[in-house]
């Protein structure tokens, strides 16, 4: 399965943006897709996940700001980023695999990963 991740851009404080996971070679179906995003010189974090057949799940920091969607019409999973603050600016990763609960959050419950969008907010 190839990710190619869309989407990203700049965007002032308090607007809204909507990155996209789309799959080629496959489908999503039975993966679980999460969304990363990595600052300049740090390792890449979690942002958030939807599970097949589990609950989704969404880093704190983002929680009622971002939401992780599937678009199976599409075979593709979108994470709408709403309220966008400075600190969002990172690059962002999509990723699917099958991982376990407790690995749900973690880059090596993954297995595949797209090549990363650039998203720029500005104050």
């Amino acid at each position: 399965v190839q990710l190619q991740a869309s989407g990203g851009g700049l965007a002032q404080a308090g607007a809204s943006l909507r990155l996209s996971c789309a799959a080629s070679g496959g489908t999503f179906r039975g993966y679980t897709v999460a969304w990363f995003r990595q600052f300049p010189g740090k390792e890449r974090e979690f942002v958030a996940a939807t599970g097949w057949g589990r609950p989704t799940i969404t880093q704190d920091s983002v929680k009622g700001r971002f939401t992780i969607a599937r678009d199976s019409a599409n075979n593709a999973v979108n994470l709408q980023m709403n309220s966008l603050k400075p600190e969002d600016t990172a690059v962002y990763y999509c990723a699917a695999g099958r991982p376990i609960m407790s690995t749900m959050r973690a880059v090596n419950g993954y297995t595949y990963w797209g090549q990363g969008t650039l998203v720029t907010v500005s104050s």
